[in-house]
C-alpha cells in the first residue's frame, strides 16, 4: 500500500510513524483505551510507559485496601486489558480476595493478521511487562504474580525466561500453547527456563493444540527442575472458561491462596 504522507493529518502521522517503528498497532491499542476508560465501573485507568511507549493499564485495588500482594494480567491474542472473557472476571474478581490486579495492553496487530506476525511483538510486551512490574514494586507490592491467558501466557512465558528481567514470584498460565512458528513463541521452550512457582491451567474442551502439548508443557517444567509446577486440567472448560467465570476466579485464586499465603 503507497502512503501519502502530505494528506494525513499531523496526529495520524505520528500514529502511523509509531506502529510502523513498534509494530503494535498504536491507533488501535488508542481507540480501546478512549472505549475502556470512559465505561470504567471497577478500576482505574493507569497510564504507563515502555521506553518511549506509552500503553494502557486497569489498576483495581484489592477490596479491604491494599495488601502487598498484586497480579499482572496479560490479555490473548488481539484483545484489551477489559476483555469480558477470563481477563474481566480476573480483574474484577481477585481484588475481592485480597489481590490487587494491574490487566495491561500488550501489543496488538489488525484483527485479520496471522498469528506468526505476532512473533516481533513479543520483543515488544517485554517492556510493557517489566514497566508494569516496576510500577507495582514501587507501590509496595512484595508478592508479584503473572497471570496470562493465551497468547498473553506465552508473552509472560517468554518474559520470565528471560535473564535481565525483574523478578516475580508466580506464574499462571492459561491456555498456554506450545507455537512453533517461532522461538519466541515457543511455551514449552519459555518453561525449560523458568523456575518460580507455575499453574499451567487449561480446560478439558481447551483449543486442540493446548490440549495436545500439555505434556510436551510438563516435561519441559521437569527438565528446568521446577519443583513447583503444577498442571490442572478444568473438566467442561473451553479455551475462553465461557460460562465458568466463576470455576476460573476460584481455580486461580485458591492456587495464589496456598502458594502464597498459607504457607506463611
Amino acid at each position: 500500500m503507497k502512503i501519502s504522507w502530505l494528506k494525513l493529518p499531523w496526529v495520524a502521522v505520528l500514529l502511523l510513524l509509531a506502529t510502523l517503528a513498534n509494530g503494535s498497532d498504536l491507533a488501535k491499542e488508542k481507540r480501546w483505551q478512549e472505549q475502556i476508560a470512559d465505561g470504567l465501573i471497577d478500576g482505574e485507568p493507569c497510564p504507563l510507559k515502555a521506553g518511549d511507549t506509552g500503553f494502557f493499564g486497569i489498576y483495581t485495588e484489592a477490596s479491604d485496601g491494599p495488601t502487598g500482594r498484586a497480579v499482572i494480567l496479560l490479555h490473548g491474542m488481539g484483545a484489551h486489558p477489559d476483555w469480558p472473557e477470563v481477563v474481566h472476571p480476573l480483574r474484577t474478581g481477585l481484588p475481592e480476595h485480597g489481590w490487587a490486579t494491574l490487566s495491561i495492553q500488550l501489543p496488538v496487530l489488525a484483527n485479520d493478521a496471522p498469528l506468526g506476525d505476532y512473533a516481533p511483538l513479543f520483543d515488544e510486551a517485554s517492556p510493557r511487562i517489566a514497566a508494569a512490574v516496576d510500577y507495582l514494586r514501587k507501590h509496595d507490592n512484595k508478592t508479584l504474580v503473572l497471570v496470562g491467558h493465551s497468547l498473553g501466557a506465552a508473552m509472560a512465558a517468554r518474559y520470565l525466561a528471560g535473564e535481565d528481567a525483574p523478578p516475580v514470584d508466580g506464574f499462571v498460565a492459561i491456555g498456554l500453547n506450545v507455537i512453533t512458528l517461532d522461538d519466541r513463541m515457543n511455551g514449552a521452550k519459555a518453561l525449560e527456563k523458568i523456575d518460580i512457582p507455575v499453574l499451567d491451567l487449561y480446560g478439558s474442551r481447551d483449543l486442540d493444540g493446548v490440549l495436545a502439548s500439555a505434556g510436551q508443557r510438563a516435561r519441559a517444567a521437569r527438565k528446568a527442575g521446577n519443583d513447583a509446577y503444577r498442571q490442572q486440567r478444568i473438566e467442561g472448560a473451553d479455551h475462553f472458561f465461557l460460562g465458568m467465570q466463576d470455576t476460573l476466579v476460584r481455580t486461580v485464586y485458591g492456587w495464589l491462596r496456598r502458594q502464597f499465603i498459607e504457607p506463611r
